[in-house]
C-alpha cells in the first residue's frame, strides 16, 4: 500500500463523521486533498456541507470539484474541521505548516466544536521536532524577529537551523503575505514552552504547534485505519 492509498484510506474513514448538513472547516495539504475529492463525490449524490477551507489552495480546489464554500466570517462557528499534520504525538499535539497554511488552520480549527487530523503511520512520532517546525512571522522586521526566535531556542536548550522559506519566485508567502521560518530543532521537549515563547514575541504571527486542538486523529497503515483520541494515554 503506496502513500497515496493510506491517504485515502485515512480520508475515507474521516468522511464517516461527516453529517450532513454539518458546518464543516477543510483543511490544507495532500492528504486533505484526498478527503476534499471524496466529500465532493457525495456532495455529487445530494449530501449537504458548508464548507470553510483553510488556504487558497483548499478553495480553489473544492470550487473544482463542486464542494459549497464559506467564508469563516460568514459561518464563524463549525462542527468539525478535518485537517492533516505533519508530526502528531501521543497526546495529539501537532506540528502543521508544511503546506504554509498555519494560520488560516488554527484560526478554522479554534472556531471548531471538534478537530479530528488525518494522516498516515509516517507522521506519529513520540516527541515532536523531527519535521521542521514552521513559524509565520511579518515581512516587517523579519531579521530581528528571526533573531528573537534563535534567542527563544537557545533559552529553552533547543539546537537546529532556522531559514527562511523559499521557493521557486524567491521569498515564500502565505495567503497573509507573511514569511515562514522552519526550525530545524529535530526534538522538542516541551512544546508549551516553545508556543508560549513564540506567541510572545511580537513579529511572529502564529506558528505550528498545535496544542489541545484535535480531539481525535485517524491514523492510516496498511493494517488498516485506527483512531486515537485526546484522552488516550
Amino acid at each position: 500500500m503506496d502513500a497515496t492509498q493510506l491517504k485515502i484510506q485515512a480520508a475515507k474513514a474521516a468522511l464517516d463523521h461527516v453529517e450532513d448538513g454539518m458546518r464543516l472547516g477543510i483543511g490544507t495539504g495532500s492528504t486533505a486533498d484526498e478527503f476534499v475529492r471524496l466529500l465532493a463525490e457525495k456532495v455529487a449524490d445530494g449530501f449537504k456541507v458548508h464548507g470553510v477551507p483553510t488556504s487558497e489552495r483548499t478553495a480553489r480546489l473544492c470550487v473544482e470539484l463542486g464542494v459549497p464554500l464559506y467564508s469563516l466570517d460568514d459561518m464563524p462557528e463549525l462542527d468539525l474541521t478535518i485537517d492533516g499534520a505533519d508530526e502528531i504525538d501521543g497526546a495529539l499535539t501537532l506540528i502543521k505548516g508544511g503546506g504554509g497554511a498555519l494560520l488560516r488552520e488554527k484560526i478554522v480549527a479554534a472556531a471548531s466544536s471538534r478537530v479530528i487530523v488525518i494522516a498516515d503511520e509516517s507522521k506519529l512520532v513520540e516527541t515532536l521536532g523531527r519535521f521542521p517546525l514552521p513559524i509565520e512571522v511579518a515581512q516587517f522586521g523579519m531579521v530581528a524577529t528571526l533573531k528573537a526566535v534563535e534567542r527563544l531556542a537557545s533559552k529553552l536548550g533547543l539546537s537546529g537551523s532556522i531559514d527562511q522559506r523559499s521557493d521557486k519566485d524567491g521569498a515564500y508567502l502565505t495567503d497573509g503575505d507573511h514569511f515562514i521560518l522552519d526550525a530545524s530543532f529535530g526534538r522538542i521537549p516541551d512544546a508549551e514552552a516553545l508556543a508560549n515563547g513564540l506567541a510572545a514575541i511580537p513579529g511572529v504571527v502564529e506558528h505550528g504547534l498545535f496544542l489541545n486542538m484535535a480531539s481525535a486523529a485517524i491514523i492510516a497503515s496498511p493494517g488498516g485505519a485506527r483512531t486515537l483520541l485526546a484522552t488516550d494515554p
